[in-house]
């Protein structure tokens, strides 16, 4: 998962709102999200290299993520997957920070990561990229990349305003969603100096949905928790040219809320 802008507790009818783009290498081998054999209530994509998830939700209304932390001048080989952190949380009972706070205790374990962690109610950040610890999130529109939480890169900056005018205009759908991180268009090139980010390679992964031959958007996931207690979720998924291949559509009550 490589961005991802969300909005925590800002509207009465949609608790939770989030859009994502999945960025990944084409080559490697991934199961389109669905609900997992041996887990049920999980409803996740599936990385099927190292056995874990980029994202995913539970039918009692659980909700996890993660993202790459990038740093080019320092990418130790790490002894466990990152797909296993939010995988853990979604098949697991603890509470978003009671979980975090383990998760910090082995976080030498991976390499740098980002994790949301929570629910309709409650949204929960760590990274092990700094050492501010588990963060419990207050309502707003959050955005996160292949940095910390809120780093304005400018696709990030971009998909925060794009969702803060849906919710001040609406109506909410999936189409509507998924435009908030659809923009293939280069970053202006002062904004990523501005940010450390001045290589071609950079420029060439600035956009919201990257296309190239080798590496780029695999899929873009929507979802909703609303305050009737309902998700509903929807994932596309694209080749390498960025064509829709295939279509995810699940809509559920939340149980246990």
């Amino acid at each position: 998962m490589c961005l991802l802008i969300l909005a925590h507790q800002i509207s009465s009818d949609y608790p939770l709102l989030v859009t994502a783009n999945r960025d990944e290498f084409h080559a490697r081998p991934t199961a389109a999200s669905h609900f997992w054999p041996e887990y049920p209530e999980l409803l996740a994509g599936k990385d099927l290299l190292q056995g874990g998830t980029w994202m995913g939700m539970t039918r009692s209304g659980r909700f996890a993520a993660v993202t790459n932390y990038r740093d080019p001048s320092h990418t130790p080989e790490a002894p466990r997957s990152r797909g296993e952190l939010p995988l853990q949380y979604l098949t697991g009972s603890q509470t978003p920070e009671d979980f975090l706070s383990d998760i910090a205790a082995q976080a030498q374990d991976y390499a740098g990561f980002n994790l949301l962690v929570g629910g309709h109610d409650n949204l929960w950040h760590y990274t092990n990229s700094d050492t501010k610890g588990p963060q419990n999130l207050p309502p707003g529109i959050y955005g996160l990349s292949n940095a910390t939480l809120d780093t304005p890169w400018p696709k990030v900056v971009l998909g925060k305003a794009k969702l803060l005018a849906l919710l001040e205009t609406g109506p909410i759908s999936h189409r509507a969603l998924a435009d908030v991180v659809s923009s293939q268009q280069l970053a202006d090139q002062n904004s990523l100096i501005a940010q450390g980010l001045d290589s071609t390679m950079e420029s060439t992964l600035s956009p919201q949905f990257i296309v190239t031959d080798t590496y780029g958007t695999r899929s873009s996931t929507t979802l909703w928790f609303d305050a009737k207690a309902q998700a509903s979720w929807l994932e596309l998924s694209f080749n390498a040219q960025g064509v829709l291949r295939e279509v995810q559509h699940k809509e559920m009550s939340l149980a246990d809320r």
